[in-house]
């Protein structure tokens, strides 16, 4: 018996150091691949119980859009006559809400998602990424029926006839740009939070600042007066073109709006060029995130 006992040990002695993993610690996002059934059942219950027990279900899927564009076409459109300045301005208005809430709840839900599943990271041991990850799918998910509204919308408006593949491809680039920033900045500010809490409120500000650093509400040729009326020197429009969120947003205005209105607003300057680096933009924070999330997940379970 002891010579068995003997055996394993000397089984175990062979085995090099490297091969074992530490405690606490994965592979990172390739984890998540690896793990995509567990990510499956996270998603699946992120989607199930967020509208458990609630009357109106689904529904609130597309109140919350609605009451946000009701309150901004109003006091923007109506009472400072934006409605005016930018035609078709409803649908410009919703088509850059819609984005601006996928990227919220992303970020937000991502930021969270450590803290939120605490009993599961202090007990079990799984790739602590899959939280961010999923937090960020079921956002998705809850982005499609406002996606769907939108596209009904532009349909009883004549969208039809101006839809070319370079506008399918703008609607999935603003897409990929936009979750890729929010899963960097979640991955990078969920990390954080889970020993200083102060994250949560820096994740909030930055949420609200979002709305407004990014041409939703307003064109951003008015950006552009403003930087020359002020006598800024241009790489201050330059760099808020380059914010990713802005980027998407004016995708989804190339996509939905342009092709429904006859426009004489011209086209943001490098709208290609500024995809593509908007793009490499998005992944530098991913990267960025994913590198600090792997150097704090070692004391997850210790810190909460």
């Amino acid at each position: 018996m002891s010579g068995a006992v003997t055996d394993t040990r000397d089984l175990f002695a062979v085995v090099p150091r490297s091969s074992f993993d530490t405690p606490g610690t994965s592979r990172g996002l390739i984890d998540v691949v690896r793990w995509r059934y567990l990510l499956y059942l996270l998603v699946r219950t992120g989607v199930t119980t967020r509208y458990r027990n609630s009357v109106l279900g689904w529904t609130w899927s597309y109140v919350r859009p609605g009451a946000q564009f009701l309150v901004f076409w109003v006091v923007l459109g109506l009472f400072l006559s934006l409605n005016r300045n930018i035609e078709s301005y409803p649908v410009y208005l919703f088509s850059g809400i819609v984005v601006i809430n996928l990227f919220s709840e992303a970020f937000k839900n991502a930021t969270t998602s450590i803290v939120n599943n605490a009993p599961l990271v202090r007990k079990v041991f799984l790739p602590r990424q899959l939280f961010a990850v999923s937090a960020v799918l079921v956002a998705f998910i809850h982005f499609l029926p406002q996606l769907a509204l939108l596209l009904i919308v532009c349909l009883f408006l004549g969208w039809i006839p101006g839809i070319t593949v370079i506008s399918v491809l703008a609607v999935l680039a603003g897409i990929v740009i936009v979750t890729l920033f929010a899963l960097g900045l979640g991955l990078f500010f969920g990390a954080i939070n889970v020993r200083f809490r102060d994250a949560e409120n820096i994740v909030e500000l930055l949420l609200l600042l979002a709305t407004w650093a990014s041409p939703v509400l307003y064109a951003w040729t008015m950006v552009q007066e403003a930087v020359r009326t002020l006598g800024w020197p241009d790489w201050i429009l330059e760099l808020y073109m380059l914010n990713p969120i802005t980027q998407g947003v004016e995708l989804f205005h190339y996509a939905f709006w342009r092709p429904v209105t006859e426009t004489t607003m011209p086209l943001p300057p490098g709208l290609g060029w500024n995809t593509l680096w908007t793009f490499l933009i998005a992944l530098g924070t991913l990267l960025i995130g994913q590198l600090v999330f792997r150097r704090l997940e070692g004391r997850f379970a210790q810190d909460l």
